[in-house]
């Protein structure tokens, strides 16, 4: 299986990405929505690279006007869909490059955990054109802390040991994050451009905390046949434990459209 994995490609990942994956600070999808200027009631959301609708849902269920999901792989926009079903999200075929939504139509559009897979500067002038006079984008990532966990910080360091040259496309601490702020403000395009973050803890069963590692690709993707024994290891490294307690960080970048 491992070798039919491609790089960026999720079509063979999507029900443990629905499964599995975590949600995001409460606290940063507060602070969000308060930044965008409208009552929440009337924000009209559009979310590109939605996967199957972790964010989007969270977005949704605070009582925006209106929720539109952009996913371009089939699996996972029909995971999401499924995964929505007794929601009045409206789900399209679309990617950040190329968002099938007419300009000036939205308030607030965010990327969660995605935007690295876009190419940067085609994707920040379609959120610019997409977005209305005020509106505002946003950027996220839901980073597993595991630095005071030294049960956790054995696996990410067995994970280097395995591939010592591993390059995660983005962990939300590492890639396109290290300087976003100033790429975003080098565009001209947005300004009041503000970071948030939050942490939360999820108590997991252990399934849960393996099947979040078979939803990324670009480890699959880069260990190829070692990624068997990476499995392996966590399962042993984790056996008597019937839970694990994982915090994890959000990280978003904000900027509010110049028009």
């Amino acid at each position: 299986m491992n070798k039919k994995i491609k790089s960026g490609d999720f079509s063979l990942l999507y029900e443990n990405y629905s499964k599995f994956r975590p949600d995001y600070s409460e606290h940063v999808l507060v602070k969000l929505l308060k930044l965008v200027k409208k009552k929440t009631e009337e924000i009209e959301f559009v979310d590109v690279g939605a996967g199957t609708g972790i964010w989007t849902r969270m977005v949704y269920n605070k009582g925006v006007r209106n929720t539109i999901a952009v996913e371009p792989n089939n699996n996972m926009r029909k995971q999401g869909e499924i995964d929505s079903i007794n929601t009045k999200i409206k789900w399209k075929n679309g990617k950040a490059e190329n968002i099938d939504i007419k300009e000036n139509s939205c308030d607030l559009l965010t990327m969660a955990s995605s935007f690295h897979w876009a190419d940067f500067d085609s994707s920040i002038k379609e959120f610019y054109r997409v977005l209305k006079p005020g509106g505002r984008f946003a950027l996220l990532w839901n980073p597993r802390n595991f630095e005071n966990n030294s049960t956790l910080v054995e696996i990410e360091n067995y994970l280097k040991k395995l591939k010592p040259k591993i390059k995660r496309v983005s962990s939300g601490k590492s890639g396109i994050t290290l300087n976003l702020s100033a790429k975003i403000n080098n565009t001209n395009l947005f300004d009041d451009i503000i970071f948030l973050e939050g942490h939360h803890t999820i108590k997991m069963s252990v399934d849960r905390y393996i099947g979040i590692w078979n939803s990324v690709n670009d480890v699959r993707y880069q260990l190829g046949d070692e990624y068997e024994n990476f499995i392996n290891f966590i399962k042993d490294k984790l056996k008597d434990l019937d839970f694990i307690e994982c915090d994890y960080l959000t990280r978003c970048w904000t900027g509010l459209t110049k028009k």
